[in-house]
């Protein structure tokens, strides 16, 4: 699976999407009611990063207690947070993530996961894996986040068909290659992607695209990536993208990543304004503000 992951080859419809030179396809209409609500604001909507990991790249440890994981997620609410996305095994997009078993990545999720869901808003469940994805369902999580995009786990596509859940399709890379055509490369994952999630059922109207940036990326790629966002809108369905203190922010100003709100802000005020309708970030408070007044800024225009 890596090796056909990593290919540079593409299919001619891939290369087609990213050479158009006409408008982008119309978004298809949300068919879940969670993503209807989430999608319909002038605004994109909030998703709060929570990790239940002791190895986070920006917050690791910090949540591990049931206690503190449950604080963090009302503190995010109250800020504005319109989805809580909870991840129980690092993916550290820097390629040094330690892979945990199902039954790890379970006993971190279990202390934690029905008191958030309690909380009223809609929980994301951030992993690769689909029988813990199946157990954050039952839960009562309502959006299922897989970083490999439907294309790691066999049984994952079937499950959030069945489940008829919002899916966010992620792009990723088992290795980072500075040669590959990056977003040549999305288009062509992403074209996979949607032909796994057809063939399982999954509703056109379920799916979130995301191109993934820091996962798989040079620093470079992942710039390049937010850049010429808007050219994935030709897949006709809504975007995602989460940059929060992603490591191309400190290529341009060296800075921790608790550094680099200022950068991560910039980041994603510009995907907005390339047409994202969904905003993964660590720093809840401060994206809302910035993306609202944004907003209202255009809208005066």
């Amino acid at each position: 699976m890596g090796a056909q992951l990593d290919s540079r080859a593409r299919t001619a419809q891939s290369d087609r999407m990213i050479a158009t030179t006409t408008r982008p396809a119309p978004v298809a209409p949300a068919d879940h009611p969670v993503l209807q609500a989430l999608l319909s604001r002038p605004y994109p909507a909030v998703m709060g990063v929570l990790n239940v990991t002791p190895d986070s790249f920006s917050d690791g440890g910090k949540f591990v207690a049931p206690e503190r994981a449950l604080a963090q997620a009302r503190r995010m609410i109250a800020e504005g947070a319109d989805i809580i996305d909870i991840g129980a095994e690092s993916t550290r997009p820097y390629g040094d993530a330690q892979a945990v078993s199902v039954e790890e990545e379970l006993n971190r999720l279990r202390p934690v996961l029905a008191e958030i869901v309690s909380l009223g808003v809609p929980v994301s469940i951030d992993s690769m894996k689909s029988s813990v994805v199946a157990f954050a369902l039952d839960a009562g999580a309502a959006i299922a986040n897989d970083v490999w995009g439907l294309q790691r786990d066999p049984g994952m596509a079937e499950l959030l068909a069945a489940h008829n859940v919002p899916v966010i399709v992620m792009h990723n890379r088992d290795r980072v290659d500075a040669g590959v055509d990056i977003m040549k490369d999305i288009a062509a994952f992403f074209t996979r992607s949607l032909e796994i999630a057809a063939k399982a059922g999954i509703p056109r109207g379920n799916i979130v695209l995301d191109p993934g940036i820091g996962f798989g990326k040079t620093q470079e790629q992942s710039i390049t990536a937010l850049a010429r966002l808007d050219e994935l809108l030709i897949f006709g369905l809504p975007l995602l993208v989460g940059a929060s203190r992603k490591s191309f922010i400190n290529s341009v100003v060296p800075s921790k990543p608790h550094q680099r709100l200022g950068g991560s802000i910039a980041a994603h005020v510009i995907a907005a304004n390339s047409g994202a309708r969904i905003i993964r970030t660590h720093d809840v408070s401060e994206t809302v503000q910035a993306l609202r007044v944004a907003a209202a800024i255009r809208d005066k225009r």
